[in-house]
């Protein structure tokens, strides 16, 4: 191919899809009591481990991706003579897209002809990452650039987020809940279930009782979201509670006919603002509207 198609950890992907693929992944950070991790899909730090020390209670940090990163990784294959596509966490949730644009448009100012696509996803986690599988398909098809850059725009508002999380303290102290409502919540076992909107945001829609409650509720939310839900690719990512996963995966795949579950770990990226306990599930659907 001509060209490129780049992820970012943010994406929450196996490790060994990626690898299998050569995909190029950019790495963002996480710092946890002044110690750098490099948040690489699991391989500097098991995901067991980072979860592990934020139920000790230590709290990670995260840092964008900068421009000169950006530069010296779109750079690389723009000498190789390729275009690039790099398909970005959401702007919503970090600054690090407007900094791949930046870096675009410096690239752009020494080198005209340079091809680089910057895409706002609008997406995290396994979210970003089912989108980033099924462009990665379409890419291994052998799909023009133009026609991909095109699907993916087309298709990133389809890709539908829900989840919910097990400790509301963790949403309280990235300013998802205020301090009243992850007080009560967690005095009355009130789980919210949140989704990511148009805007990439993420937003609290239901306040369910009970942990049980509130992962059947995501499988719900399949059943009443989901366009033509038997064949699809689904996505669940979760906070080191693997069974918890495991239970939406058979509430959804008992009554449908799921092509493909992708299932990993969020990474300490995201996992430094949702806490261990989060089930996270993301699908196809005709939109991402409530």
């Amino acid at each position: 191919m001509d060209y490129v198609l780049i992820l970012d950890s943010c994406t929450d992907l196996p490790r060994n899809y990626v690898d299998e693929n050569n995909i190029p992944l950019i790495n963002f950070k996480t710092f946890i009591s002044e110690e750098e991790i490099v948040d690489d899909l699991g391989k500097t730090m098991d995901y067991k481990a980072f979860y592990d020390r934020v139920r000790a209670g230590e709290m990670p940090t995260t840092t964008q991706i900068n421009v000169f990163t950006y530069q010296s990784i779109f750079n690389k294959y723009i000498k190789e003579g390729k275009g690039v596509i790099y398909l970005c966490f959401s702007s919503a949730l970090s600054g690090s897209y407007n900094n791949a644009c930046m870096a675009r448009e410096q690239i752009l100012e020494e080198c005209p002809e340079a091809d680089i696509s910057v895409i706002d996803s609008k997406s995290a986690s396994m979210g970003e990452g089912l989108l980033g599988y099924l462009a990665y398909e379409k890419y291994k098809e052998g799909m023009q650039k133009a026609d991909l850059v095109k699907w993916i725009e087309e298709n990133k508002l389809k890709l539908v987020h829900w989840f919910t999380v097990d400790d509301l303290n963790h949403l309280k102290r990235g300013g998802r809940v205020s301090t009243m409502a992850a007080a009560v919540g967690t005095i009355l076992s009130i789980k919210p279930v949140m989704h990511v909107d148009d805007e990439g945001r993420l937003i609290p829609v239901y306040k369910v009782k009970g942990r049980k409650q509130a992962l059947k509720k995501l499988a719900d939310m399949f059943k009443e979201k989901a366009e033509n839900p038997d064949g699809q690719v689904i996505g669940i990512s979760h906070g080191d509670c693997v069974e918890d996963a495991k239970y939406v995966e058979k509430l959804i795949t008992d009554e449908f006919n799921i092509k493909k579950v992708i299932m990993n770990n969020i990474g300490p990226v995201i996992g430094a603002h949702s806490g261990p306990g989060t089930v996270a599930l993301f699908f196809l659907g005709e939109n991402r509207e409530v």
